[in-house]
């Protein structure tokens, strides 16, 4: 964030971290976005064993994340591998302690 205005808006966009947090609140896709933090091109088996769910409900988080342009997909042959693609999204991970590494 930019700007040093005090209480002004004009250097905030409300309605994007608005929708940034309200992503983030739910924390199912919480979860889902760390273990992609941490280990990038993980493919959706992997990735519902990791969090404890179903790769259906996994997979319609995913397709949240991906629409709003926090996650991107490749296919590897049969499979396709998820990788966080948000910057924004990636240092706050960093600023709640979610380092680098396996789970």
């Amino acid at each position: 964030m930019t700007g040093g205005g005090h209480g002004e808006r004009g250097d905030v966009d409300i309605a994007e971290w608005s929708t940034r947090f309200d992503l983030l609140s739910d924390p199912h896709r919480l979860e889902i976005l760390i273990v992609l933090h941490r280990r990038p091109g993980i493919i959706v088996g992997d990735l519902a064993t990791a969090v404890g769910r179903t790769e259906t409900a996994v997979s319609q988080a995913l397709r949240v994340l991906r629409h709003q342009g926090w996650v991107s997909s490749t296919r590897v042959g049969r499979s396709v591998s998820y990788r966080l693609d948000d910057d924004t999204v990636h240092e706050l991970l960093h600023w709640m302690g979610a380092g680098h590494g396996h789970t």
